[in-house]
């Protein structure tokens, strides 16, 4: 059982996301003490670890929610969770491919553009371009 700064620097989850993600219903209410702190057990700390994880993997808060009563529900279906994964990577390959496609346009742009003293610039008249498309 440890306080909400132990159990920070235990899981490397800032106290103040702690506090949002025992808001959000993320984490499993933690006890609170006489004194109205709140007191964290190994489940809640697995618990961050498993969000910190999941965040670290980009996975957004709401589908941490539905991973985490996949993990607490020891009947589950790991074709749940491998489903979820699979379309969380298509996703982030697709926004890899997005953001691939930006960086070559904009190293045209800047190939393009002398970078000098002179008022004309490649970069800015594509941005005004009716036809400007990565």
């Amino acid at each position: 059982m440890v306080q909400i700064g132990d159990a920070a620097r235990l899981t490397g989850v800032p106290a103040k996301l702690i506090r949002y993600y025992e808001s959000a219903g993320l984490l499993s209410p933690s006890r609170r003490q006489g004194n109205g702190y709140r007191i964290f057990d190994e489940r809640n700390l697995h618990e961050l670890r498993f969000i910190k994880r999941a965040r670290t993997l980009g996975f957004p808060i709401k589908q941490i929610d539905l991973l985490l009563g996949l993990w607490r529900n020891k009947k589950r279906s790991s074709r749940k969770v491998r489903e979820m994964a699979v379309r969380h990577q298509e996703q982030i390959i697709t926004r890899m491919e997005e953001h691939r496609a930006i960086i070559d346009v904009l190293g045209r742009l800047i190939a393009s553009c002398k970078g000098d003293d002179r008022p004309e610039c490649p970069i800015l008249d594509d941005l005004v371009s009716p036809r400007s498309r990565p």
